[in-house]
């Protein structure tokens, strides 16, 4: 792997902090139907609007101790993890991949991921501005970065390697998310009610159009193997019934994707 200079890592994850911050915005936001630009920053409890000196990320919630200046009501901690999981992510992206277009499109991609992880695990949804606007980037990414796959070679060999590309982060998206959808459709059908909503089939798309049919299914066997156990086990010490506990899939979805793309050494995925 290229090495980046400790400077680059450095402004990856001031970078990474900002955009955390920002991520933050659309997760309480993008359920809820509000606008990301408008209004300014406020305080879920009281309305205030916060100023600048008090959303500095981070910093500021270590110096208001995680409470409103206002209304002294406590600051969720999710807000400080998601702006400490991003500039992490953001570092660990360029010190793996160094300053390139690669790298662009994987903290691209991990800060979508994030937004999505969390509206999930907290409000059961994966919004369209993040699925489907991802995976629009997926594809603009997809010119760029070749990605590799047999399924262009076989049948469009003597296309040029954008038409290439495109045609292999298609497919991969229609692999992965196709088969989610039939079974969501059929348990629909038998069970009368929805078993995976649609924004699972959302992520999908969004992962094999970025990660391709290879990462796409490692993705997706990683997601329902922990989801799996980990469902069963809270399920089971909170005394929730399995019949109708909805389990946040899609995090477990992007919780996976990151291990892939970011943490599982290449050597040690499928060929």
């Amino acid at each position: 792997m290229p090495e980046s200079p400790l400077l680059h890592i450095l402004i990856a994850a001031l970078a990474g902090l900002l955009i955390g911050s920002f991520l933050n915005v659309c997760i309480y936001r993008l359920p809820r139907n509000l606008s990301v630009i408008a209004p300014r920053s406020f305080c879920p409890s009281c309305d205030a609007t916060i100023p600048w000196y008090d959303n500095i990320p981070v910093l500021s919630y270590c110096i208001l101790r995680g409470h409103c200046r206002q209304c002294h009501d406590a600051i969720p901690m999710h807000y400080l993890l998601v702006e400490l999981t991003t500039a992490l992510l953001f570092a660990f992206t360029v010190a793996e991949y160094g300053w390139t277009l690669v790298s662009l499109k994987w903290v691209v991609f991990a800060s979508i991921l994030v937004a999505l992880f969390w509206t999930d695990l907290q409000n059961r949804m994966l919004p369209d501005e993040l699925t489907l606007g991802g995976s629009v980037l997926g594809l603009i990414f997809a010119v760029f970065i070749h990605l590799p796959s047999a399924f262009a070679q076989l049948v469009f060999p003597a296309a040029n390697p954008i038409v290439q590309s495109l045609c292999n982060a298609t497919i991969s998206a229609l692999l992965l998310a196709g088969p989610l959808w039939l079974v969501a459709r059929l348990y629909y059908r038998v069970r009368g009610r929805e078993g995976l909503g649609l924004g699972d089939v959302k992520l999908l798309i969004l992962c094999g159009l970025f990660q391709g049919i290879r990462d796409g299914l490692l993705t997706l066997l990683i997601g329902a193997v922990a989801g799996s156990v980990i469902g069963l086990v809270y399920i089971w010490f909170a005394r929730k019934q399995a019949g109708t506990y909805e389990l946040p899939f899609g995090a477990f979805l992007c919780a996976a994707a990151l291990v892939v793309v970011l943490l599982l050494p290449p050597a040690w995925r499928p060929i």
